[in-house]
C-alpha cells in the first residue's frame, strides 16, 4: 500500500537530517533568535580570577628544560588528547595524556583538546638556544555565544565553565594561546631546510591530521618515536614533587585496603562479593583522589590464578584467598599499585600460608636487590631464585632449581609468568616506551619508583601440582622508592608477614 502523504513527508525529512545531527533530536531546544537573545543576557559579571600557581609548575618547567636540551632547534608537540566516546553520545571521563600532565603540571580532567608546543629559539648567532613553550587550549566561551548554553560537550551550561587563557597561564607559568591558532603555529618555518616537527602520535586524531598535513617527511614516524621514547625516559627518575605525590597515592591506597577488609563480611554474604570489594575501593579512590590508576583486581579463590582478573563478578568464600591488586590515582594523576593476598575469613590455611611465605621471601629478596648501582633486571632475578628454590623443594620442578633457572629451561615460570617489577608514576606501567638499555638493562638510581610483585599461581586444573595447591593464587606487591641509602618500601604500612596480616585483619574486623 502506498504511504500516506504525511508519512512520506516525514520520511523525507528524516532522511534529509544528517546522521550525526540526530542525537540532538531528544533536546527539543528552542532555536529562535528571541530565545537565543534571552539566554545570552541578564548574567552577572564573572567573579575575579582566583588562579594561583600550581605546586607542580616549577617542576614542570624543569622537566620541559630537560626535554628542550634533547631536541635543539626542533618543534615539539605534546597533545593532552580529546574526549573519547563511551557509548553513542556519552564520553568517558577525560584524563590527559601522561606526557602532557608531566610537562604542564595539569592533572584531574584538564584540559581536553589542549596541545603543548615547544618552539625552538635561536640565540644571537642563529644557533639553537632552548625553546619557548606555548599551551594551546580552548578559551572560555562568552555568555553571549551559542556555545554557552547549546554545546553539550563543552558548553558552560552543560559541563561548567572552562578556565580562561589567563587563568591557565597563571596556574602553569606557561604562555597560552587559542587552539584555533595551533595549525599556523605548528606550520611556521617547517620544511626540509627549516624546522623539524616532532609530535606524540596517537593521542589526538585532530592533531595527528594537522601534523600530517604540514609535513611530508617519510622519516617523520621515526622522529616521533624518538620523542615518545625521550618523554618516557624523562620520567624514569622522579623529582621531589613526584615523590611527594607517589607517597600520597600510596598512603591513600593503604587506607583503601583497610576499608576493603572491613567490607569482607558483606562480600562473603553477597553473590558477587568480588564486586563488593571493588566498589569499596573504587569509591574511596574517587572520593579521595581522581580515580583508580587502573582497573581493580578483586580475585577470590580460583580467580586469583588469573593474573588480570577484572570481571570481579565471583563470590568470596570463607577458607579461600582474595587477591586484591589496586591503586589510587591522586588528583595529580600519580598512581599507586599495591597487591595483598588476604584470607577471606581472616586466617590462612597451612597450605595457603606455605605458598604465601614463599612469595613473601621472594619479595624480600627482590627488595634487598633494589639498590643504587644494581641493574633493574637484578630485582627480578633475586625473586626468581627464591621461587625456583621453593618449587624445587616442594618437588614441583622436573629438576633442580639451578636447572630451572637456566635461560633455556625456566620451568619455575609456569607458576609465575609475569615480571617482578615495573616502573610506576603517572602511568601504572610508567616509562614503558623507554629503551631496553634504560629500563630492564638500566642502572637503578635514587629517585626511581617501581613495584616489587612476585607471585605463585596454581590453577585448579593444573595436573603438575598436588591437589592441595590447586586453586591458590598469591601475589604480594609493594611500591618502592630508591634512595641513596637504599630502597624504601612506600607501602610498608600494609602488613606483609602472614601473622601480621591475620592480626591486622582481626583488628579491623573486630575479631
Amino acid at each position: 500500500m502506498p504511504a500516506e502523504p504525511a508519512d512520506a513527508e516525514a520520511q523525507t525529512q528524516a532522511q534529509a537530517q544528517a546522521l550525526a545531527d540526530r542525537g540532538s533530536n531528544r533536546s527539543q531546544r528552542p532555536r529562535s533568535e528571541a530565545f537565543v537573545a534571552y539566554m545570552t543576557s541578564g548574567w552577572a559579571p564573572r567573579p575575579p580570577s582566583s588562579a594561583v600557581p600550581l605546586p607542580a609548575a616549577p617542576f614542570a618547567a624543569a622537566r620541559r628544560a630537560r626535554l628542550s636540551a634533547l631536541f635543539p632547534g626542533e618543534r615539539l608537540v605534546v597533545p593532552a588528547g580529546a574526549l573519547t566516546v563511551r557509548s553513542n553520545d556519552t564520553d568517558h571521563r577525560f584524563r590527559p595524556h601522561s606526557a602532557f600532565a608531566h610537562l604542564t603540571g595539569l592533572g584531574g580532567e584538564r584540559e581536553p583538546d589542549a596541545v603543548l608546543v615547544l618552539h625552538p629559539l635561536p640565540d644571537a648567532d642563529g644557533t639553537p638556544a632552548g625553546h619557548r613553550a606555548v599551551l594551546h587550549l580552548r578559551p572560555l566561551a562568552g555568555r553571549d555565544t551559542d556555545e554557552f548554553f547549546s554545546d553539550a560537550r563543552s558548553g558552560e551550561f552543560w559541563v561548567g565553565a572552562r578556565p580562561t587563557l589567563e587563568d591557565v597561564a597563571a596556574e602553569t607559568g606557561l604562555e597560552t594561546a587559542d587552539l584555533d591558532a595551533l595549525r599556523d603555529a605548528l606550520a611556521k618555518d617547517v620544511g626540509p631546510d627549516g624546522v623539524q616537527l616532532r609530535a606524540v602520535p596517537g593521542v589526538d586524531a585532530a592533531v595527528d591530521a594537522v601534523v600530517a598535513e604540514i609535513r611530508a617527511d617519510e622519516a617523520a614516524g621515526r622522529a616521533d618515536e624518538r620523542l615518545v621514547e625521550a618523554l618516557a625516559e624523562l620520567r624514569l627518575v622522579k623529582d621531589a614533587h613526584e615523590v611527594e605525590q607517589m607517597r600520597l597515592a600510596v598512603d591513600t591506597t593503604v587506607e583503601g585496603f583497610a576499608r576493603l577488609v572491613r567490607a569482607l563480611p558483606e562480600a562473603r554474604a553477597h553473590r558477587r562479593g568480588e564486586r563488593v570489594l571493588e566498589g569499596v575501593f573504587v569509591g574511596w579512590a574517587r572520593q579521595e583522589g581522581n580515580a583508580v590508576g587502573y582497573e581493580t583486581i578483586a580475585a577470590a579463590g580460583e580467580h586469583a590464578t588469573t593474573l588480570h582478573w577484572t570481571d570481579n563478578d565471583g563470590p568470596v568464600r570463607a577458607g579461600e584467598l582474595v587477591l586484591v591488586d589496586a591503586g589510587v590515582e591522586v588528583d595529580s594523576l600519580y598512581t599507586a599499585d599495591v597487591t595483598r593476598t588476604l584470607p577471606a575469613d581472616g586466617r590462612f590455611t597451612p597450605t595457603q600460608r606455605k605458598v604465601y611465605q614463599a612469595v613473601l621471601d621472594a619479595a624480600d629478596a627482590a627488595l634487598a636487590a633494589a639498590v643504587p648501582g644494581a641493574r633493574f633486571r637484578d630485582v627480578h632475578a633475586a625473586a626468581m631464585e627464591v621461587i625456583a628454590d621453593r618449587l624445587a623443594a616442594w618437588g614441583l620442578l622436573p629438576g633442580t632449581a639451578a636447572e630451572a633457572l637456566d635461560p633455556d629451561a625456566q620451568h619455575h615460570r609456569r607458576w609465575m609468568v609475569h615480571g617482578t617489577s615495573h616502573h610506576l608514576g603517572l602511568d601504572v606501567h610508567d616509562c614503558a616506551q623507554a629503551r631496553k638499555e634504560m629500563y630492564v638493562d638500566g642502572v637503578i638510581e635514587p629517585g626511581m619508583v617501581f613495584t616489587v610483585e612476585p607471585g605463585l599461581y596454581f590453577k585448579s586444573d593444573d595436573r603438575l601440582v598436588p591437589e592441595e595447591y590447586r586453586g591458590i593464587g598469591v601475589r604480594i606487591e609493594d611500591d618502592v622508592l630508591v634512595t641513596a641509602e637504599g630502597p624504601v618500601n612506600l607501602s610498608a604500612a600494609l602488613p606483609r608477614d602472614p601473622d601480621a596480616v591475620e592480626a591486622w585483619m582481626a583488628d579491623l574486623l573486630g575479631g
